[in-house]
């Protein structure tokens, strides 16, 4: 009875991390669609390694968003 617990909880974690993973690679994906077509005069790189504050904060709530609908799209 115990092993099957624990193979079903590790079997939930392996699940969970690979959503996670998932979630990431596409929130960065679509983050980098966003700059490319969005914002063409505007590199959220470059604007991110001079120190722009704002760039980041813009750049972290757009993965942010793409996380939170992803998320609700799992469940």
């Amino acid at each position: 009875m115990e092993n099957e617990f624990l193979s079903a909880t590790y079997m939930t974690l392996g699940i969970n991390l690979l959503f996670t993973l998932i979630t990431l690679f596409v929130s960065v994906f679509l983050l980098l669609l966003v700059d490319k077509i969005l914002l063409k005069d505007i590199n959220l790189q470059n604007e991110i390694k001079n120190g722009n504050i704002a760039a980041s904060i813009f750049a972290s709530s757009i993965m942010l968003f793409i996380a939170i609908i992803i998320g609700m799209g799992i469940h």
